[in-house]
This record gives structure tokens, sequence and C-alpha cells, in this order.
């Protein structure tokens, strides 16, 4: 009887002090998967109603240009693939009338909700240029897990009257 109550503790044991299992890589969003095929990606952009805008190459990738994809101030999503596989989705938001302080704060949600999913994310650009007459604003955050990393960004340029704001999410194989 003792040998089972010290086996059964052991175990206890053993399961309790297993560590939970930690992301190994951040999925892309859309419920795609890395290394998508093109056909694969195009049957699911399809089936979301999606269009495909452009497609171009650039170096050695394909990149494609979507809208469609039903998601509150998503203009457009850019899609990579390399040698025929998905390996970069990138989410790019503007709100038309938004004010910077509602950009600001939809920033600081987007990147709480990244820190507690993949960790606290590292500042890699913070910057203002008003040495020309086009003010721009860079803000940027970027998370690692494994193979893939996840950047953030906020960028505005405005010239008089004229402005352009624009909050970045991309998703990248590296």
């Amino acid at each position: 009887m003792k040998r089972f109550f010290w086996c059964g503790l052991a175990l206890g044991f053993f399961l309790v002090a297993q560590p939970a299992k930690a992301l190994d890589e951040i999925p892309p969003p859309f419920g795609f998967k890395w290394n998508d095929l093109t056909g694969r990606v195009e049957t699911l952009l399809k089936g979301a109603k999606a269009r495909i805008v452009t497609r171009e190459k650039k170096e050695h990738n394909e990149v494609w240009t979507v809208e469609g994809l039903v998601q509150p101030g998503l203009k457009r999503t850019l899609f990579t693939f390399r040698e025929g596989f998905l390996v970069e989705i990138e989410l790019q938001y503007e709100y038309d009338d938004w004010t910077i302080e509602r950009y600001n704060e939809r920033m600081g949600e987007i990147r709480r909700y990244f820190d507690a999913k993949f960790g606290v994310g590292k500042l890699v650009s913070r910057s203002r240029d008003t040495d020309t007459d086009v003010i721009q604003t860079l803000v940027g955050y970027q998370w690692m897990v494994g193979s893939t990393m996840l950047e953030l960004f906020y960028f505005s340029a405005q010239r008089d009257s004229l402005l352009f704001r624009t909050i970045t999410v991309d998703y990248k194989m590296i």
C-alpha cells in the first residue's frame, strides 16, 4: 500500500511539475498555415469572397495584394510566397474618421493583446521626422517566437491638411 502511495505521489508531482506547453511559433491569421501552397491560399480567399487585386514578383518572392477580407478597418492584405509557399501575411488597417488619439488607443490595445499572447514585444522604432514639409511618424514593435516574427507598426504622414495613417500587423516566417 505504501508503494502505491509513493508511486501516486511521484506521478502527481510529475504531472503538476510539467510546464505548460509554450508556443513554438506565431501562427498566421485567418486560419492559414505557414508554407501553405499558393493554390490552397487562393481557394480559401475565393471561399471568403476576397479578391486578389495584384500579383507581383519581387526578388525571389511573389506578393499578392488582396482586398475584401472582412475585418473592421482592414483595407488590404499582402500575402508573400517564396517558391510557392506562404511565408508572410501583412494586414493593413486604415480608419478614415479616426483621430490620432483613437489610433494610439488601438495600437495600445493590439500591443497589449500580443504581449499577453507572445511575451513583451520589443520596441523597434519610434521616430518623428519633421525635417521636410511632410511630417512622418513611425512606431513599431516586434515579437519573435521560434522561426516566426510578428511586427506591429503605426505610420502617419501629414502635409498641410493631407493626412495618411495606417496600422500594419505583419506575420512572417524567418
